[in-house]
């Protein structure tokens, strides 16, 4: 997940007042009601999520939980398939090779018992 990417308790769906449908995101449920009867929106279907989400798994999750009928499932699906996308474009692939055997610089030191003996007399 990236760093920027915001984290919503509530995703659902509402119809805007012109009539098209759009998915819908916020941290606030009631709040967000209240925005959205006050800018005119009908058909409001807003859940609150099991835990705070990115839009790509609330898309995800309202998907699981079966809106995926007319205008609703439209627009979660198409939401979801730009979600996706933004993320498939964000990975990066990256081919392994094979690394070749580092030589190891490390020398053995043979220490004798004499040298031992007088370093700690």
């Amino acid at each position: 997940m990236s760093k920027t990417e915001k984290l919503f308790t509530v995703a659902g769906t509402a119809k805007n007042a012109d009539g098209t449908v759009k998915a819908r995101f916020a941290n606030d449920l009631v709040a967000r009601i209240k925005i959205l009867n006050k800018a005119g929106c009908t058909d409001i279907n807003l859940v609150e999520l099991p835990q705070a989400m990115t839009k790509l798994e609330a898309l995800q999750h309202l998907q699981t939980l079966g809106i995926t009928e007319g205008d609703a499932g439209y627009a979660v699906a198409n939401k979801l398939a730009e979600k996706a996308k933004l993320a498939k474009k964000g990975e990066v692939k990256v081919q392994a090779t094979k690394a070749p055997k580092a030589k190891s610089s490390v020398k053995k030191a043979t220490v004798s018992a004499d040298a031992v003996e007088s370093t700690n007399a």
